[in-house]
């Protein structure tokens, strides 16, 4: 065990709390926060002092995080278990590195595309403008493009509309193209290897209702698009080779949205707001690249939550964004941090103690205030939050975002606080209830505060700033994987399950039973196939 990590558990011995911390330092705000670029990141609401910030910072030149970011951003194959390189930083360099000429070729076909799609010189089989776009995707071949298209929807440039179909469920697919018409649809089919059994499940229902409607064989083409790196198995599709777009082995799937996975975005908000998200994203990385480790957001995010998690234990983290716009932002980040850090064996494949990747869980604001925030305030899990909000609206509504930013800041504050019995009774007393009765209520009410959060806030929500808060969190998770020591770039968990379903998939298609299944899966499946034919 690492020296640095047993002078913080000893040091989590004499934890104080949130209300006696800030009694003892009332400037907390001051040295527990940080500008980096757009982002403002106040982290005092958290069980820290300088003295915990420098054993985390020992902690991370102890476990050489130093030397793993150099090799990060040299391309190097920090993705062992695989062998590959680690890129996704190219896709927003600026200037570009050695990948800057095959990223750029790709850049300037996405460019081509959407042109021809917002001046309507892309035309589907009757000669229709295209005017709905349909991304079939799965995990991080949609969540980062769900989300950024959703929270970029004042920046649109075109009345195209963009769809998402993910679940294999067909109630999605059908509820989507029932919205439609398919002379005027065009399909972005994203799948890394064009073999992930949802995606070509969705796309090949896709391609028979375009065709029952009338689209001949030849004209396919007009209406799907591929982003993969399997261009063969694409173009067997039917996808033309002009209409293929580039995956690369270098960018995991939950890092792919500054790619061509990222093209309906920029069809949505343009080209040249796709390059200002990545130049937010790019802006992170110079940060984080080059700040001090003392001084780094996306370090200091990475520390303080490994300070809560595996010394305080508290192992789950709820993201609040106080804005609409972002109601995916907790399901992308899910994917970013509990695919990269859920992990058991660290990277010589040993199994570990300690615990890593937290359960990451959150909603927009005031909807979870109304649901799950009973349980952040009263109950027995204390769940550190990230509370995520901005200055300025994108609409004239000023009240509604007076209270919604007074609700964030009020919901941080008692988390933080809290409200004694003592108090409690008070209030009661003042409301009018007896002594008896305030003696029964007051046990309910009692809040008992000390709960962690940080609070990060900008401007306003723009694709600068959104590509720099996205940027944020994924050197958070690098971080945390390099302190754990474990390999954040590979997902076999993903694996058994899909490798499991094909044999009950058959089972299902023949009506069959496998006897050497357990008794529970067996009896399952007669069951749902006893069910099927009633």
């Amino acid at each position: 065990m690492k020296s640095s990590w047993k002078k913080l558990a000893q040091h989590a011995q004499q934890v104080v709390s949130l209300s006696d911390l800030f009694h003892q330092q009332p400037d907390r705000f001051t040295q527990f926060s940080l500008q980096a670029g757009p982002l403002l990141l106040d982290y005092s609401k958290n069980n820290i002092t300088a003295e915990t910030i420098e054993h985390l910072l020992e902690l991370a030149i102890e476990s050489e995080l130093p030397a793993w970011r150099k090799r990060l951003f040299e391309g190097d194959q920090i993705n062992t278990t695989e062998q590959r390189a680690v890129q996704h930083t190219a896709l927003r360099a600026a200037p570009p590195n050695k990948m800057g000429a095959e990223i750029n070729a790709q850049l300037l076909k996405m460019e081509q595309l959407c042109r021809a799609l917002h001046t309507g010189d892309w035309c589907g089989y009757h000669g229709d403008a295209i005017k709905d776009v349909v991304v079939i995707g799965i995990g991080g071949s949609y969540l980062g493009s769900q989300l950024v298209c959703d929270a970029l929807q004042n920046s649109r440039v075109t009345d195209i509309k963009i769809h998402f179909v993910a679940n294999v469920d067909a109630h999605c697919l059908q509820q989507t193209l029932a919205q439609l018409t398919p002379a005027s649809c065009l399909f972005v089919v994203i799948s890394k290897s064009f073999n992930t059994q949802e995606t070509l499940l969705n796309a090949n229902t896709a391609l028979h209702w375009l065709q029952q409607a009338g689209c001949p064989p030849s004209d396919v083409a007009k209406h799907f698009i591929a982003i993969t790196s399997n261009a063969p198995k694409a173009m067997q599709f039917g996808m033309h080779e002009d209409n293929i777009f580039s995956m690369w082995d270098w960018v995991g799937g939950r890092y792919s949205v500054w790619s061509c996975v990222g093209l309906p975005i920029a069809i949505q908000i343009g080209m040249s707001g796709f390059r200002e998200f990545l130049a937010g994203a790019a802006s992170m990385d110079e940060h984080f690249n080059t700040a001090p480790l003392e001084q780094n957001m996306p370090v200091l995010m990475a520390l303080v939550g490994l300070w809560n998690n595996n010394f305080l234990n508290y192992q789950q983290l709820a993201v609040l964004p106080y804005d609409q716009r972002l109601q995916h932002l907790p399901t992308y980040l899910q994917q970013l941090d509990m695919e990269s850090n859920g992990k058991q064996v660290n990277r010589a494949g040993e199994t570990i103690s300690y615990a890593t990747g937290p359960i990451l869980f959150g909603e927009v604001g005031t909807n979870g205030q109304h649901a799950f925030h009973q349980l952040l305030h009263q109950g027995n899990h204390i769940v550190p939050c990230d509370f995520i909000a901005f200055a300025q609206p994108a609409h004239n509504f000023t009240q509604h975002h007076e209270a919604l930013l007074a609700n964030m800041l009020a919901q941080s504050q008692a988390l933080m606080v809290g409200r004694n019995q003592q108090q409690t009774m008070k209030l009661l007393l003042e409301q009018g209830k007896t002594e008896q009765q305030a003696q029964q209520l007051a046990p309910h009410m009692v809040f008992s505060g000390n709960r962690p959060s940080n609070t990060i806030i900008a401007d306003r929500l723009d694709a600068h700033t959104l590509g720099a808060l996205l940027a944020a969190y994924e050197h958070k998770v690098f971080v945390q994987g390099v302190v754990w020591d474990i390999n954040s770039f590979d997902q076999m968990g993903v694996e058994l399950g899909k490798t499991l379903s094909q044999p009950l998939l058959t089972c299902l298609l023949q009506s069959d039973t496998d006897r050497s299944l357990d008794s529970s899966t067996s009896g399952l499946l007669a069951e749902l196939n006893k069910r099927r034919k009633n």
